[in-house]
């Protein structure tokens, strides 16, 4: 018996070495001719990202007026709603009135989408206040019940920049701030900081020439951003919602209100 199982065992073995060997050329064959495989990774229980590029892109950029700032934007809560964090709270998932029109120009969230629908409003969120002595998260306090809001949406669906009333110059009504490869910081002005409206949506792959443009000017100093015009496509959805917070004048507003940013809803 022990003879079959020894056997048995270089059989396997040999098996295995073959196997390894057709392996190794297999991959050499394949680097010669230039060719690669990828496997998709899930990241953070998300699915796999959609391909991000955009047909028939053009990116321009605009000059920041005052000075720019001098900051890790991948670490920094003001630019960065990702790294400043937000948690799922129970606030109705559907627009609130909380006044009357303040003003008929600001930024309309149904612009996110190419038929400018009402979407599904799939989550709430509180975002955190942030603690600058220790420079770390303090709470969810605020005066709103939700200041983040999540949106039901296709993965792989095309996301815009909502519309609004306002002209930064040029025709271009946002400045990119911020640009990761999941989300975005758009503001509705010229300077690098946060007077007037700033909207940031994560959960959206950026296209990757918007992506490049901004890096590319962010190690240049930030004397020049990548601008958008309203209603302009600037990257896919990465799964089955995306997140939006909004600030006027560097305070987060209730993205739910229908007579601010759903305006006619």
């Amino acid at each position: 018996m022990s003879v079959v199982i020894n056997s048995q065992r270089g059989l396997f073995a040999a098996l295995v070495v073959l196997l390894s060997l057709l392996g190794l050329t297999a991959a050499e064959a394949e680097a010669q001719n230039g060719k690669k495989h990828y496997l998709p990774a899930l990241l953070g229980g998300r699915p796999p990202a959609a391909a991000c590029e955009l047909p028939n892109t053009n990116y321009h950029s605009l000059t920041v007026d005052g000075p720019s700032l001098a900051v890790d934007p991948d670490r920094d809560e003001n630019l960065n709603l990702s790294y400043r964090g937000y948690k799922k709270n129970n606030a109705p998932r559907k627009l609130v009135v909380l006044g009357a029109v303040f003003d008929t120009k600001a930024p309309q969230f149904p612009g996110l989408f190419a038929d400018r629908r009402t979407p599904a409003f799939t989550s709430t969120y509180q975002r955190y206040r942030w603690d600058e002595g220790c420079d770390c998260r303090l709470d969810t306090y605020s005066r709103w019940e939700a200041t983040v809001l999540g949106m039901g949406v296709k993965p792989g669906e095309t996301i815009y920049t909502p519309d609004s009333g306002y002209d930064i110059g040029g025709g271009y009504e946002y400045m990119v701030m911020y640009a990761g490869e999941s989300d975005i910081t758009l503001h509705v002005g010229r300077e690098d900081n946060f007077p007037g409206y700033v909207i940031h949506i994560d959960g959206v792959c950026v296209d990757p020439d918007l992506l490049a443009l901004y890096r590319q000017l962010h190690a240049a100093g930030r004397d020049e951003l990548p601008a958008l015009r309203g209603h302009q496509p600037f990257g896919r959805a990465l799964g089955n919602e995306i997140q939006i917070a909004v600030r006027d004048s560097g305070s987060f507003m209730d993205p739910r209100s229908r007579n601010d940013w759903w305006q006619g809803r």
